[in-house]
This record gives structure tokens, sequence and C-alpha cells, in this order.
């Protein structure tokens, strides 16, 4: 069974950072794209950032230019470099694959971030 496990979240002050990190169980070579949602309470799941085996990247409006997403196929990880981070990006951020072919996506259980002064 495929497993992701988000790590780094955490509370931090507005304009400060953070490095979400997605740890696959196998080899991200498996998989098309993989990539960052989040949830905020009583909002809807939204796209944040997605990456292509061939790292290609994707970014919604609201964090472009503030966050990064890349990938180590090394150490089959993701990683999400938050900066600039603003109170509306408190959510709980999730990770997720798409595996080749099939097309399966596979969800992390989630990483707390939370901005707040």
């Amino acid at each position: 069974q495929v497993q992701l496990v988000e790590s780094g979240g955490g509370l931090v002050q507005p304009g400060g950072s953070l490095r979400l990190s997605c740890a696959a169980s196998g080899s991200i070579f498996n998989f098309n794209v993989m990539g960052w949602y989040r949830q905020a309470p009583g909002k809807q799941r939204e796209l944040v950032a997605t990456i292509t085996s061939y790292d290609g990247t994707n970014y919604a409006d609201s964090v472009k230019g503030r966050f990064t997403i890349s990938k180590d196929n090394a150490k089959n990880t993701v990683y999400l470099q938050m900066n600039s981070l603003k109170p509306e990006d408190t959510a709980v951020y999730y990770c997720d694959a798409q595996a080749k072919f099939s097309g399966s996506h596979y969800w992390g259980q989630g990483t707390q971030v939370t901005i707040s002064s």
C-alpha cells in the first residue's frame, strides 16, 4: 500500500516561513504528478501546487511568488517551501500523488499550518 507522510507544519507568525515535506513509501518515479492541497475550516479544499515527474510546476494564484514546490527523487520526497506566510494560508495541508497510467490518487493524512501573530 502506498503511504504518504506529511511533516513540517506548525505555528508561525505572518511573514514567516515553513517547509513542508511529503515522504512516499515507494519511488516517486511511479507518480506522474504530485501536489499539495489545503483545506481551511469551513472552506473547500483547494489546490496549492503541483509538480510533474519532469519537474514542471503549477501554482495557485494565491501562492505564486511565495511558495515553491520541489522534489528529491533519491529521497522519494516532495517539498513545499512556504515564504511570506499570511493568516489566510492557515489550513491543513495534504500531499497527493497520482500514479502513472492508472491515474489513481493517494493522499497523506495532512499537516496543520497556522499563521497567527
